[in-house]
């Protein structure tokens, strides 16, 4: 299956339909059922402990598993997530950003199924790992 939004067309969307995260999300990279997207992070993502808060990285796995499937589908701003687990499984480095990388694991008419494995950057091992599940809206008929 082809791509249907290019990394530019795919931030040009998110900033028209979602402005509260304009800025917050780098789209490094669409492939074919894949994505890389990286959280900025500013003080504001940070909690006490020196480390990324557990709703900035809930955030950046929320956007990317939205990102991936509308890469693939084209632009479809009433998708909604209607499902997310996800494991926290080390501590991310307060002073660098996070980085997605997210495989579509299922694309079906009415839902789309993403894993995402979340990096601080210059880690080896992911901080954390989610699972997504989006609702996609049926087709109007013209």
């Amino acid at each position: 299956m082809d791509v249907k939004m290019t990394a530019a067309e795919m931030s040009a969307f998110l900033d028209q339909v979602f402005e509260q995260v304009k800025g917050e999300f780098t789209i490094e990279e669409v492939k074919p059922n894949r994505v890389r997207v990286r959280l900025n992070v500013q003080h504001r993502h940070l909690r006490p402990g020196g480390t990324v808060s557990g709703p900035a990285m809930f955030a950046l796995a929320d956007v990317s598993a939205y990102i991936v499937t509308m890469a693939m589908i084209g632009p479809q701003a009433l998708a909604v997530t209607t499902n997310c687990s996800i494991d926290f499984m080390r501590k991310p480095a307060a002073g660098v950003d996070l980085i997605a990388e997210v495989q579509l694991l299922k694309l079906g008419k009415q839902l789309s199924v993403s894993d995402v494995l979340i990096y601080s950057e210059g880690m080896a091992q992911p901080v954390a790992r989610a699972s997504l599940t989006y609702a996609i809206p049926p087709k109007r008929q013209p």
